[in-house]
């Protein structure tokens, strides 16, 4: 290879690097006529995307063409114009990862060409690129995974920011503002609270009485409940969860009327339903008007993600054994659990865990910190009940994460194979049983994801089960 790459003649290699800029000209000209000829805003912007893009296959063919250069990789020189989410530095992830010495160098002389090409200089981007492929021939794999690789570590660090939860609840004070003025009803017992309530629950506080108060199961017994004014029972109850909540609310009447209170269940939704319980292009205020501002509806119909526990799925499959008898047929039940633990800040954790280990013993230890084989870490989404995992890595240990700032001699390999390759993308279907419980994922789609190249491949999914929510005790609920 190098006797071959010794042979270039300079005089070659001044008329070819003329030629191509004569033909890469040509191409800029035509392409700027057709341009001022007919092109409106819309088209101008996409041409001059092409012609952004233009340089790194000119420069890949030109490259594929010269003598003593390999051929032409299956993919574009240049960089990555696939970004899997969020703006990337690249130096953050580089930083953390070292590459062997050769890749290295090879990868460093990668990115100047690209600087180079991107500020228009591009004889000496030719020559970069000859360099870099001549140090390593998949440089460029190489280059669109760690760029893949910032990126899904700077959409990570964009999730733990929750930057608009501010904003999201004085929008939801402003709201409530105008809702209290527009559509305040007094309850029968002529208290000022505001409780909007759907047509079927609203037919059913009806036929309530007027005075309702609250009544012994013995009557010679006082009700010191009944000396409590309904300002400081909402208090108290604002200060439960929705379980204790509602079972206040089955003791009688007065305690259904009171826990209807439009105060308790507007914390709820307004602590609830920020990103990305909902997206960031949604307005809150489109879906309070699509349960017509019943605050308590929309906690219990509106799609969430429970945050309070995890989803496990249980999963089955029969293997056949092995028996000394011909007459005697062995099988075995094996058992494994799928865990998924969703973060507020858009963070999920997935687990994949065999019979060796029960959810009792996994589910405290179920953590960002958490090393052990199946462990993946991602970012989630939700749009209406269909829920979007991506950027899912391995965390297990073998391979060390965009934010481990840890030292990665011992886990590197002569060929540089140490980092990630793959990242893995689960679409699931959020369902409800019953109404207002949101326990139950369907897995839609499970996918990998090649950091390199981009190729998209399904993962096989023979025996996967729902995953239905367990809730822990000690977690947060929002």
């Amino acid at each position: 290879m190098q006797s071959t790459i010794s042979s270039i003649s300079p005089e070659e290699e001044t008329n070819e690097l003329k030629r191509f800029r004569q033909e890469w000209l040509a191409e800029l000209r035509s392409r700027k006529a057709a341009a001022s000829a007919g092109a409106s805003g819309t088209s101008t912007i996409r041409n001059d995307a092409e012609e952004v893009n233009s340089p790194h296959q000119s420069s890949s063919k030109a490259a594929a063409e010269a003598p003593g250069i390999p051929g032409a990789l299956p993919h574009a020189i240049g960089p990555s114009s696939q970004v899997i989410a969020g703006s990337y530095t690249p130096s953050i992830y580089l930083a953390a990862t070292s590459l062997p010495q050769k890749l290295g160098s090879a990868l460093n002389v990668y990115r100047r060409a690209v600087e180079r090409e991107q500020s228009g200089d591009l004889d000496d981007a030719l020559l970069l690129y000859r360099q870099a492929f001549r140090m390593d021939p998949h440089v460029d794999q190489v280059y669109h995974r760690e760029e893949a690789l910032a990126s899904i570590e700077a959409a990570q660090q964009n999730t733990l920011q929750k930057s608009t939860a501010s904003a999201v609840h004085d929008s939801i004070k402003e709201l409530t503002a105008k809702v209290q003025t527009s559509l305040s009803v007094k309850s029968r017992a002529g208290a000022s609270a505001v409780r909007v309530t759907s047509q079927v629950l609203a037919s059913i506080l009806a036929g309530f009485p007027n005075d309702l108060s609250f009544e012994p199961e013995n009557e010679e017994e006082p009700v010191h409940l009944q000396m409590v004014p309904e300002e400081l029972l909402i208090m108290f109850l604002r200060k439960l969860d929705t379980t204790s909540i509602e079972r206040f609310a089955s003791v009688c009447r007065k305690a259904r009327v009171i826990a209807l209170d439009s105060v308790i269940w507007r914390e709820l939704v307004g602590a609830t339903y920020i990103p990305p319980q909902i997206t960031r292009d949604e307005d809150l205020t489109s879906v309070l008007e699509r349960y017509l501002y019943d605050y308590r509806r929309v906690y219990i119909e509106h799609p969430r993600v429970r945050l309070d526990g995890v989803y496990i799925a249980t999963c089955h499959y029969v293997r056949p054994g092995l028996s000394e008898n011909s007459w005697v047929t062995i099988n075995h039940l094996i058992t494994y659990h799928r865990y998924l633990r969703f973060y507020p800040s858009g963070q999920v954790l997935s687990l994949l865990a065999n019979e060796e280990f029960t959810p009792q013993q996994v589910i405290p230890l179920l953590k960002p910190t958490l090393r052990m084989k199946g462990f993946y870490i991602g970012t989630w989404s939700i749009t209406d009940t269909t829920i979007q995992i991506t950027n899912l890595l391995d965390a297990s240990g073998r391979y060390p994460l965009p934010t481990d700032n840890l030292p990665t001699s011992s886990v590197n390999n002569s060929d540089g194979s140490e980092a990630n390759r793959y990242t893995f993308v689960m679409t699931l279907d959020l369902v409800s049983r019953p109404l207002g419980r949101w326990n139950k994922m369907n897995i839609l789609a499970y996918n990998s994801v090649h950091l390199g190249t981009g190729d998209v491949n399904p993962v096989a999914l023979k025996n996967e089960r729902p995953f239905w929510f367990s809730r822990v005790r000690s977690y947060s609920v929002y």
